[in-house]
């Protein structure tokens, strides 16, 4: 089950971007003006990324910003969250 829940949480937001490109090609052309950066969010901060695409037609401004950062929040702790658990698995042995 805890391969499932890290399966889901390192490919589940590369897969949204994915189809809801491939469903909204038009929104992720006024996003991003090249094909570099959405290519380095998908790789790195995925979601981040995908909240971007989701507050940017308006603009990014007030409430906007505490919704990046929730996505940046939860890139951080995709990347660290493993190491820590691991270490207390390890801990107890």
């Amino acid at each position: 089950m805890c391969c499932f829940a890290a399966l889901l949480i390192v490919a589940g937001p590369r897969l949204a971007m994915f189809f809801w490109w491939l469903i909204e090609p038009v929104r992720w052309s006024a996003t991003f003006d090249s094909f570099v950066l959405p290519f380095i969010g998908f790789l790195f901060v995925p979601w981040t990324t995908l909240i971007y695409v989701a507050v940017f037609p308006g603009g990014v401004d007030g409430f906007d910003w505490i919704w990046l950062g929730l996505g940046l929040f939860l890139d951080i702790a995709s990347w660290t969250g493993g190491g820590y658990s691991g270490r207390q698995r390890y801990a107890q042995s």
